[in-house]
């Protein structure tokens, strides 16, 4: 892959709505089912992390627990259903149904496909996320004006894990291939991203490895806005999410395009 294309603009039409249309009339027919599932295990780990295990932490840094660990919550379901639909999802409908060749027998084309398709996995992300701010309101979590200014942070993690979802899934041979991705770096991320304890509590090489996870500066980025972080470091965060989204994006293209025109 020629570094140019890591940097350059992708040529999409509004062929990628229609696309992104196509997944969200799927989606209203089973909305319930899937809004139950992807904002249900979210919830039970805000109770069983948050409020039962955060009963024996008194101070994180100035906050309880519970407040320390929603803004992790919120990112972690942002990665996990976006890289999910855009694995698993987007596989599906790669190979076993073979829904982008019957597509590419109308006027859209690959750039098109992938465009809506990074496009639905990030909103999928984004409807979890959705899901949990509204059941973490009854609970009392959200009473600021500040989760208003995270959400645009929200959805752009999701689309960057859609994006290395749609990465996996350009060189997957089956299901079984995603199983290293998962277990290689998406639980790592869940666990080592400062989303359970503060990164200063790693061994100093872990702590730098842990810097190199895009969710790392999501945490840090939605936790800084929901409790008056740094300004500058926020926005150092919100940067390099914005830089590692565009080249994933671009990869996903070029990938993804070359696996169809085959």
């Amino acid at each position: 892959m020629k570094i140019k294309e890591l940097f350059s603009i992708p040529q999409v039409n509004d062929g990628a709505l229609k696309v992104w249309q196509r997944n969200f009339l799927y989606f209203k027919k089973t909305w319930l089912v899937s809004l139950f599932w992807i904002v249900l295990e979210p919830v039970i780990y805000l109770g069983a992390i948050g409020f039962g295990l955060g009963a024996f932490v008194n101070n994180m840094g100035g906050m309880s627990y519970i407040e320390f660990f929603f803004p992790a919550l919120l990112c972690t379901t942002a990665m996990l259903v976006a890289f999910f639909e855009g694995t698993y999802g987007n596989y599906t409908k790669l190979t076993h149904q073979r829904t982008y060749a019957t597509i590419m027998l109308t006027r859209v084309g690959p750039e098109e496909i992938v465009g809506g398709e990074l496009l639905w996995a990030a909103s999928k992300g984004f409807f979890g996320v959705m899901g949990v701010t509204i059941v973490a309101i009854f609970f009392g979590l959200i009473d600021s004006y500040k989760i208003l200014l995270a959400l645009p942070v929200l959805f752009l993690l999701s689309s960057l894990f859609s994006c290395i979802g749609m990465i996996f899934t350009s060189i997957a041979r089956n299901y079984d291939s995603f199983i290293y991705s998962t277990s290689g770096l998406i639980v790592p991320m869940s666990l080592l991203s400062g989303t359970y304890f503060p990164l200063d509590q790693l061994p100093l090489g872990l702590r730098y490895v842990a810097y190199l996870f895009p969710l790392t500066h999501g945490v840090a980025a939605v936790r800084g806005i929901l409790h008056n972080g740094n300004p500058l470091w926020i926005s150092v965060h919100v940067l390099i999410l914005l830089l590692a989204t565009w080249i994933c994006m671009n990869v996903a293209f070029v990938r993804i395009r070359k696996k169809l025109l085959k």
